[in-house]
């Protein structure tokens, strides 16, 4: 294929160069005249490992050339590449001001330009900024129209400084968001030979797929600094400790709680993590992070309760309000939360949870619903459909199998707040309401 490369930084240079390697013609776009001439001399822009041999090569064999004029690139080429930065601004948001440049200068260039031409943007850009900046930017700049005389697409790039060019050939996954079938299919040739899952999906989906795995990565890099922190506060070597972490590949590094939904709960995890803060508290360590844990998981809970707020509705039915599904613990439950809630602020409820049987609880479990919430017998009831009579609005609060159809039980009038994402999430809007989806 035939490409133009926008932007010969990291990610513009070790873009260019391993295009040119898998046998695209590459020309990369570059304002500074310094590294086009480098470009230009066989030589990369960037100091990254094993980037040298690949530009030489490939300027040797005439598959890598970089200019400065924009419109001559994208005139000799089917796809044009967006690599410029995104820096941040002083108040924290991203600037966009390069690749809206690019976007104009690729726009002007298909003005008439003969033939169906893809852009494909790879700098690491925020949700919404594909529809809100480079589709107007290159339908003003070009007089055309996206997904008719021209096509975009998001393909976020997954390299490391140092590791780059290896990184390119054995990427965790390839992703692009199309706009269109015939766009994302034209991108996904590029990659062409590259062994990894390839996903095409959604513009917004591959603009938002950089930043959780951006975020990601940061959380953990402060985890392992914060666990270590307070592991050498006790005299205890922490990457013997992380080390094993790091082994539990069905829990700790997998994709295990790693699904959106509501408040975690139950008898380990909240008095686990406010018993290690404690400590950390107690040796002078500050952890910011673990500290913040319990807010957010109350902000969650919070985030539920408003979302039952705004239907104006009195009469609640919670389905599934253990902790778990499967399990009748309800022992920091954040059902229980929302219960308790709703009792102190005189909403009429009704509750069906199968596995949580009130003569049938002992000890600390039934402790805790006789001191926590006292009214909670009257409100159980021993039927799924005893609920949907009652209520206006119900929530589902636990995944147990027996409540994915419940949407379809529901009369013209009801709402659902699912917290768990029973169903696949196109049960309908409106009458259908995710809590963070």
């Amino acid at each position: 294929m035939r490409v133009s490369v926008f932007g010969l930084g990291y990610v513009g240079s070790v873009s260019a160069a391993c295009l040119a390697r898998s046998g695209h013609t590459v020309v990369g776009v570059e304002p500074n005249p310094v590294k086009v001439d480098l470009i230009n001399d066989g030589r990369p822009p960037v100091i990254e490992a094993g980037l040298d041999a690949l530009v030489q090569d490939a300027v040797a064999a005439g598959r890598l050339r970089a200019t400065a004029d924009a419109a001559e690139a994208v005139r000799s080429s089917d796809v044009s590449l967006v690599c410029v930065g995104t820096p941040s601004q002083r108040n924290g948001s991203l600037d966009l001001a390069y690749v809206r440049r690019a976007c104009e200068q690729i726009g002007g260039a298909l003005r008439d330009h003969p033939d169906f031409h893809v852009v494909c943007v790879r700098s690491t850009i925020l949700p919404g900024s594909m529809r809100g900046v480079v589709i107007p930017t290159l339908e003003a700049a070009s007089g055309r129209r996206c997904g008719v005389d021209f096509g975009v697409a998001n393909n976020p790039e997954f390299l490391r400084e140092g590791t780059a060019v290896n990184d390119y050939a054995h990427p965790p996954k390839t992703v692009i968001g199309a706009s269109d079938a015939r766009s994302g299919a034209l991108v996904a040739q590029l990659y062409d030979g590259i062994d990894a899952p390839l996903i095409v999906t959604e513009i917004e989906i591959g603009e938002m797929v950089k930043y959780a795995d951006n975020a990601w990565h940061a959380v953990k890099v402060a985890f392992a600094n914060e666990i270590g922190n307070i592991s050498k506060e006790l005299g205890i070597d922490s990457h013997k400790v992380m080390d094993i972490f790091c082994q539990d590949t069905k829990l700790n590094l997998s994709p295990y709680y790693m699904k959106p939904g509501f408040a975690f709960g139950g008898s380990c995890l909240p008095k686990d993590v406010r018993a290690l803060t404690y400590a950390a508290q107690q040796l002078d360590v500050r952890v910011p992070l673990l500290a913040s844990v319990l807010d957010s998981n109350e902000l969650q809970i919070r985030r539920g309760l408003e979302m039952i707020y705004a239907t104006n509705c009195r009469r609640i039915g919670i389905l599934g309000f253990s902790f778990k599904a499967g399990t009748d613990d309800l022992r920091e439950s954040p059902l229980v939360v929302v219960i308790e809630t709703l009792i102190g602020k005189g909403f009429d409820l009704r509750l069906y949870d199968r596995n949580v049987r009130l003569s049938a609880l002992t000890g600390a479990n039934r402790e805790f619903i006789e001191t926590r919430i006292p009214h909670i017998s009257r409100l159980m009831v021993d039927r799924i459909e005893h609920v949907l009579d009652h209520a206006e609005v119900v929530v589902v609060g636990n995944g147990a199998p027996e409540f994915r159809n419940v949407f379809a039980q529901l009369r013209a009038e009801q709402t659902m707040i699912d917290f768990v994402r029973v169903t696949d999430g196109s049960a309908g809007p409106g009458r259908y309401v995710g809590i963070c989806w």
